[in-house]
């Protein structure tokens, strides 16, 4: 079929019923009716000879064939949404848009007040939404527009994601106020008697500070393995289990609780944040703008 013979308007209801697995809230995101996006979607049946779409339930289920086209329509639709909107010219005070930012929970903290101070001063109509993703989606995800920005460790990704480091952060030791052991001073051997609280999203699998002990020859104890910093903190306050986490994170997560923050003794590498946004969106000045407003927050400025 020639394209020419395609309403290209039929892909923005592709994309949008794909994201809200919903033929109702796709209606709702595009200001359309819901009959409306029920036509176009039967003429996205016709067009490609499939279904596209099964209902479950409530939900939407995408047919292998719209698995497989959803990465070509989503990196075609945010091409010509650049062709359109890349003139140069991006007015915050005027512009009504959501950015996507990718951001793991442990950085919420730090990234998000200060981000938002600085854009509700220039941006009344501009929103974030900060989302936690599979770190093997990543690229996909900001190749297709469906994500504008993503905030993360250093990660392999290809040159088309390029990336700018902009925090950098020590690593610190967390112990209760009373602690037995720790009296405002930790030393190696304290360290190693004690016991630990390991925070990661990960199943298993050792922390950073694991494999540089395990450099060393040396190893810990660990009793508690859990999902947040926020809750090991709770812990370490109740306990005389030790936490080791990014001192930036500490001092915020740990003010109600006021556990002693002492130095790592032992040499780790610091906490390299990067800012990740694709090679696809280098000039969009609406993506510039929310890196410009990413890194300012976080220098402070």
């Amino acid at each position: 079929m020639h394209i020419s013979r395609v309403d290209l308007n039929l892909f923005t209801v592709f994309e949008a019923i794909y994201s809200e697995g919903s033929v109702t809230r796709a209606a709702q995101q595009l200001h359309l009716t819901q009959p409306a996006i029920s036509h176009a979607l039967n003429r996205l049946r016709q067009m490609f000879d499939d279904p596209l779409f099964v209902r479950q339930g409530q939900t939407m289920v995408s047919t292998p064939l719209a698995r497989s086209i959803i990465e070509p329509v989503r990196q075609a639709l945010r091409g010509l949404e650049l062709t359109l909107t890349d003139n140069g010219n991006f007015d915050p005070a005027q512009a009504v848009k959501l950015f996507n930012l990718a951001l793991r929970d442990v950085l919420e903290s730090t990234v998000l007040p200060p981000l938002l101070e600085r854009i509700t001063q220039q941006a009344p109509e501009i929103n974030l939404a900060a989302i936690q993703i599979e770190r093997r989606e990543l690229v996909s995800e900001l190749a297709a527009g469906t994500l504008d920005l993503a905030i993360d460790m250093l990660l392999p990704l290809p040159n088309e994601i390029r990336r700018q480091q902009i925090s950098r952060d020590t690593t610190v030791v967390l112990a209760r106020r009373d602690h037995p052991l720790v009296k405002g001073k930790l030393d190696l051997d304290m360290y190693l008697q004690a016991e630990h609280i390991l925070a990661s999203s990960r199943r298993k699998g050792m922390g950073l500070e694991d494999f540089e002990l395990s450099r060393l020859g040396l190893q810990r104890r660990i009793r508690l393995r859990c999902q947040h910093y926020f809750a090991a903190c709770r812990v370490v306050s109740q306990t005389d289990l030790l936490l080791t986490m990014p001192e930036g994170y500490a001092r915020i997560a740990n003010q109600q609780f006021g556990n002693q923050i002492l130095p790592l003794p032992v040499s780790m590498p610091s906490w390299d944040v990067y800012l990740y946004w694709h090679q696809n969106v280098e000039h969009d000045p609406a993506n510039r703008w929310l890196r410009e407003q990413v890194i300012l927050s976080l220098s402070g400025k």
